[in-house]
């Protein structure tokens, strides 16, 4: 109940707040480019149930029949502004309105494809028990998954074999962890992260040393 309550109230803000860079983002979508200003793609929510995410659009209309559901960073059906918005982690904002709906919160694994969620394993469904958030341990640890999946011939199967396992890993770490405290330090990294990546590399460099010094121990 905290934690709904407090998603609820800074969505509310962030969104009265956000709103004249709503409306810029929105007006340079559709100045280069025709199609929706949102992307309403469908995903598994809480306790395996459907809703419809909100995200800038930041590829061609119909780009999901064009291609891979993964998006490598040199993917041709990404706009000039949307790589702008995916750069900077804009296009993740309107999520703010699933959070005030109650389908999602700000701190929680990320919500999957349907398809995705129908192959996981059995432990793996344990994530389905939170609501997926806005940003969590997976993605602050790939920030940069289209990098990773620059060059790909084969987005999809390189997702699932290079970033895959370890997002499951780190979605179920959380789900066993979760805590106000850690929702508090996850919020605080990707705000770094995104308005101060400098920073945000150093405090991550800080702490590997530390996980280092302690495995060594």
């Amino acid at each position: 109940m905290v934690k709904r309550l407090f998603d609820f109230i800074w969505s509310v803000l962030g969104v009265v707040v956000l709103c004249p860079v709503f409306a810029l983002i929105a007006l340079a979508i559709k100045i280069e480019s025709k199609g929706p200003v949102f992307y309403r793609g469908s995903r598994a929510g809480r306790n395996g149930t459907t809703f419809r995410i909100f995200k800038f659009r930041t590829m061609v209309e119909d780009a999901e029949a064009m291609g891979s559901a993964s998006t490598p960073e040199d993917d041709h059906r990404i706009t000039r502004v949307g790589r702008v918005l995916r750069k900077l982690k804009f296009d993740e904002l309107p999520q703010l309105l699933n959070v005030i709906r109650g389908e999602m919160s700000l701190v929680g694994p990320r919500p999957q494809f349907l398809w995705a969620v129908e192959q996981y394993t059995a432990e793996e469904r344990i994530i389905l028990g939170v609501r997926p958030g806005i940003t969590d341990l997976a993605s602050i640890r790939f920030r940069n998954e289209g990098e990773i999946l620059r060059g790909s011939t084969n987005p999809d199967r390189d997702y699932f074999e290079k970033i895959h396992p370890e997002k499951m890993r780190l979605s179920l770490e959380y789900v066993r962890k979760q805590s106000f405290w850690l929702d508090g330090k996850i919020l605080l990294q990707t705000l770094l992260l995104v308005f101060l990546p400098g920073q945000a590399l150093t405090l991550a460099r800080k702490k590997k040393r530390e996980d280092a010094r302690a495995l060594a121990e």
